[in-house]
């Protein structure tokens, strides 16, 4: 149609106006060149959209739906070349008028002003340089236009340009054309050009010519129409077609996996023990959810190279994503709550193929029967008591994951998580930061690059409420590995009255957002008791009968669940693949830095983690607990005797020695001191001596823990564990009750015995008398010191003074010294005028003291001067024993109850010690080891306890040595099933 060279028309060929000389020609010829270029720049833009139509870029033409093909194209050419011709004439005509020049230049103008806005072809049409050839192709195909004209169909790409845009071009050419008529009716005889040739074209029959050309393009159109409604309603019947051909393969591949599964039940019960004790090989996808459980105790916040692939379910609250879950399992797994939130923990569920419906935990060993209600009910509430279980300290959600697996015939092998739902408002039963923590949960599992996003969001909303599509976005913003699943569509096909906006979300052009893939599902009623199986029936029904679906809003393999769950499913294995061996050798440069960190820092120690150090430790502790009994006898005793003498030191003298020296002679003494002594022992003393052999096991015990840290073995790593296990197992550790019971008899029996036998025992009691006094002694005297102050010496040498309250103390002292040396045999209290005297000399001194200042200096000042005296006639007694044994104490002046006394309370401890020490090394010490077993059981099952225990760059370093060790192996053992299936 264009010619690759401007053509001219030849000299001889000269214009001849009729009824106008040459001269007005001449003037005429500049204004037409004028005319001819202002035409131009409003004429062309309508001419293009004829002529150039081929030019429209591909994209511009689409239209949803199928493609209704494109007509031939010929006789659209002629009909646009003919355009062209004719709209060329009326300029020619315009330049060579002479007479009725001013008439149609204003119809000219009046043409201009109601063109119509052709900016929409902008960048469509032809170029200027076409324009030439205008002329000389009018006159090449002049006489084909009346054949051409009843033939002609309009381009379809016209049409796709827009009808609106068609419709009025028609109109204006109409107008346009009977205004050119009249004024060339007007002008008749000035409005004709004559052509070489000798023929003349006036603008009559140039409008005669365009009507019927007008009319054609008016039936083509109409005939397009009615073409392309017949091939969509063939279109939407090929669809309904395709979807019950599609409806009915399903059933019959479910049918014949009811089938496969029987069959297998019954080769498995025939196999019977063969089968039973082979070893069954794992499957790729449990291999590969043994990586990610491993990887979920490695770091739970993937801070670490963990970007496996995972199909991470995200939705707002109450969107359907749980129950796309359940579908894609094919089991009602999860707890439902009326608006509630249920999910509130991460929940990864491993899918794969298997001959039993069946579902488990991670760190469980039960089973739980998918196809029976009651165990579904248990495993729901297992469930739910797991992930509250989860939320700690008041939080609402948790980042720990609950690990599932579900088996069944006819399951897409693939890993899920199922998120938290996004909120938008935080109720008054929630933490405040739960919306937060939400949002935090589901970024980390997404940011990983290798998750695929399993977008839900609820068709029966508008979908500017929708909180998860922005999120998603973000994260996903090519949506490379995003793909989108509209639930509740039954719902949406009910409220809206616009199919229009579902296929818009389901063509991506809704939201701000990108997918992979788009899918619509209906996931049930409503009906929290619906089984699976009448909710895929449900759903069956419904795009079977949809208007939607017929409507061709969405396609057949957009639909349903089981399409969706293929389709994940493929995406899922496609990314494992392309990445799984990337991430293999990011765990073995890991695996290699953490090797060189332990050979540089640890150079000579042993890789034990955390379980292997607390097993190390457990021997020690044991070990110890066995050194126990290498403690000889005479150590255990003297060790309780200690210990039994430090116990009741002060209620001896204070309760039994100091009253019964109070007595006027030695008979009264004897009794008071038995009154006494049989009152302790009935009451108090065993089980105080049950508490002190309690203290001298756990004593030797942390002695014989003591000195295992001076050996060269010893590992400070331990300490905390060692000591905190000791601690638990002394608070839980309780003497055997009738051990009391025991010791209560024999103390009574060795406290009535006074009878000392022979001189060495005597000698003994003296020398245990005055040790016990002398001590006794010296613990008074620095009580005195420190009432009183420095002395004199000790003020001159060390600069030290007095307080008031100590000067008043030394005084009140000087005035009772002065009484116990006037009264050597003075009792234990004071009277009331002797306290009266003390005061008032202690006032002549300058010390301003009451009655009860002076009784509690008194107290101390006794006990030293009764202590001198005990100790006076400690030293007396010591040559006595004679005297003593042949009865002459009061004859010779000489009287030994003190000593007698002392003999009875040490053969007591002695006794007492003894017993003991019997108990301590035939049972209390195998009970303490028991205890201490029973403490390291415990301890050995609390994860936490241990991290807590064991700390530091060593134990942490090992730890997450032998983890990534761990994962490499499995994820190398994964690998090579992999390649080895393809």
């Amino acid at each position: 149609m264009h010619h690759s060279a401007k053509q001219k028309l030849p000299a001889k060929y000269a214009v001849r106006v009729v009824g106008v000389s040459q001269a007005r020609w001449a003037r005429q010829k500049l204004c037409l060149q004028k005319d001819r270029e202002q035409a131009r720049t409003v004429i062309v833009p309508v001419l293009r959209q004829y002529s150039s139509l081929r030019h429209l870029q591909r994209d511009l033409l689409k239209y949803p739906g199928p493609n209704y093909g494109i007509p031939s194209r010929g006789i659209g050419m002629i009909v646009a070349r003919v355009l062209r011709g004719a709209l060329k004439i009326r300029y020619l005509l315009l330049g060579g008028s002479l007479a009725g020049g001013s008439a149609l230049a204003k119809t000219y103008e009046k043409w201009k002003e109601a063109l119509p806005d052709t900016k929409f072809l902008e960048g469509i049409l032809p170029s200027q340089e076409d324009l030439d050839s205008i002329r000389s192709s009018l006159i090449t195909y002049r006489d084909k236009i009346k054949d051409a004209v009843p033939a002609f169909t309009l381009d379809p790409k016209l049409k796709e340009l827009g009808e609106s845009h068609y419709d009025q071009l028609v109109v204006w050419f109409k107008e346009r054309l009977d205004d050119a008529v009249r004024a060339a009716e007007e002008e008749k005889s000035e409005n004709s050009v004559v052509f070489p040739d000798g023929e003349i074209l006036t603008l009559s029959r140039v409008a005669q010519s365009l009507t019927p050309l007008v009319k054609a393009m008016g039936s083509a159109a109409e005939r397009e129409r009615e073409k392309a409604e017949t091939i969509r309603e063939k279109y939407e019947g090929l669809q309904e077609e395709l979807m019950q051909v599609q409806l009915k393969y399903q059933k019959e591949v479910e049918r014949l996996e009811k089938e496969n599964k029987e069959l297998r039940k019954s080769l498995m019960l025939k196999a019977g023990d063969i089968v039973a004790r082979k070893k069954i090989k794992k499957s790729l996808i449990d291999m590969y959810s043994e990586v990610l459980d491993e990887l979920c105790d490695y770091d739970s916040s993937y801070d670490t190279q963990d970007h496996l692939p995972r199909v991470v379910v995200v939705g707002d609250q109450s969107s359907g994503k749980t129950s796309v879950l359940e579908m894609v399992a094919q089991a009602r797994i999860f707890p439902r709550g009326a608006g509630e939130m249920m999910t509130r923990a991460p929940v990864m569920v491993t899918l794969s193929e298997g001959p039993y419906h069946i579902a488990s935990f991670k760190d469980s060993t039960r089973e739980f029967d998918l196809t029976k209600e009651s165990e579904l009910a248990e495993l729901r509430k297992e469930v739910e008591l797991r992930m509250r279980n989860s939320v700690r300290s008041g939080r609402t959600v948790s980042h720990e994951v609950i690990s599932m697996t579900v088996k069944g015939p006819g399951l897409q092998r693939m890993v899920l998580v199922d998120l938290p739902g996004i909120i938008s408002t935080v109720t008054t039963d929630m933490a405040t930061d739960t919306k937060e923590a939400i949002r935090s949960i589901s970024q980390q599992y997404m940011s990983n690059p290798n998750a695929i996003i399993l977008c839900i969001q609820d068709g029966s909303v508008d979908a500017e409420r929708s909180n998860v599509t922005d999120l998603v976005s973000q994260m996903d913003p090519q949506g490379k590995r995003t793909i989108f699943v509209l639930t509740k569509v039954d719902l949406a096909e009910e409220n809206l009255t616009n199919p229009d906006r579902i296929r818009k979300i389901l063509s991506g052009k809704l939201f701000p957002m990108r997918a992979i893939g788009y899918f619509a599902v209906v996931t049930g009623r409503g009906n929290k008791d619906d089984s699976i199986q009448a909710i895929k029936d449900y759903e069956e029904s419904f795009f079977r009968s949809s208007r939607i679906f017929k409507g061709g809003v969405i396609n057949s393999h957009q639909c349903t669940t089981r399409n969706l769950s293929f389709a994940v499913s493929e995406c899922f294995w496609k990314m494992v693949r392309d990445t799984v061996e990337q991430q293999a050798d990011a765990f073995k440069a890991t695996r290699f830095n953490l090797e060189t960190e332990w050979k540089n820092n640890f150079p000579r120690t042993r890789e034990l983690d955390r379980d292997e150090l607390f097993e190390k430790a457990r021997g020690d502790i044991l070990d110890e607990v066995v050194n126990l009994s290498q403690v000889s006898p005479k150590q255990w005793e003297d060790a309780l005797a200690k210990k039994l003498w430090d116990k009741m030191v002060t209620y001896i003298f204070e309760n039994i020695y100091l009253p019964a020296a109070q007595t006027e002679n030695s008979g009264t003494f004897n009794t008071t001191a038995d009154i006494k002594l049989k009152q302790w022992a009935d009451q108090m003393l065993p089980k105080k001596c049950v508490e002190v052999g309690w203290v001298t096991l756990e004593d030797e015990f942390r002695t014989f823990m003591e000195r295992a840290k001076n050996s060269k073995d010893h590992d400070t790593i331990f300490d905390n564990l060692k000591a905190c296990v000791v601690d638990e197992a002394m608070r839980r550790h309780e003497w055997e009750d009738k051990a009391a019971d025991v010791l209560r008899v024999i103390q009574l029996n060795a406290l009535e015995d006074r009878s000392v036998s022979d001189k060495q025992q005597w000698d003994a009691a003296c020398k245990f008398l005055e040790d016990s006094v002398k001590e006794k002694l010296e613990s008074t005297e620095s009580t005195l010191r420190e009432m009183v102050g420095p002395s004199i010496k000790e003020q001159w040498m060390y600069w030290c003074y007095p307080t008031e309250d100590q000067k008043n103390r030394a005084a009140v002292k000087a005035e009772l010294e002065k009484l116990l040396l006037s009264d050597y045999a003075h009792k234990n209290t004071l009277s009331y005028d002797e306290v009266t005297m003390v005061r008032k000399n202690s006032q002549s001194h300058g010390a301003e003291v009451d009655n009860e200042f002076i009784r509690e200096t008194w107290h101390p000042v006794y006990r030293r001067h009764f202590l001198r005296r005990a100790l006076a006639k400690a030293y007396g007694c010591r040559k006595a024993f004679y005297a003593y044994h042949q009865g002459l104490e009061g004859e010779l002046g000489v009287e030994c109850n003190d000593v007698v006394l002392f003999w009875r309370i040490q053969q007591m401890i002695k006794i007492t010690a003894n017993a003991l020490r019997q108990q301590v090394m035939n049972r209390e010490a195998r009970r303490l080891e028991k205890e201490i077993k029973e403490v390291l059981e415990e301890y050995g099952c609390d994860r936490e306890k241990k991290e807590q225990l064991l700390t530091g760059r060593r134990v942490m370093l090992a730890e997450e040595l032998k983890r990534v060790r761990q994962i490499q192996e499995k994820l190398e053992e994964f690998i090579h099933s992999l390649n080895a299936e393809k």
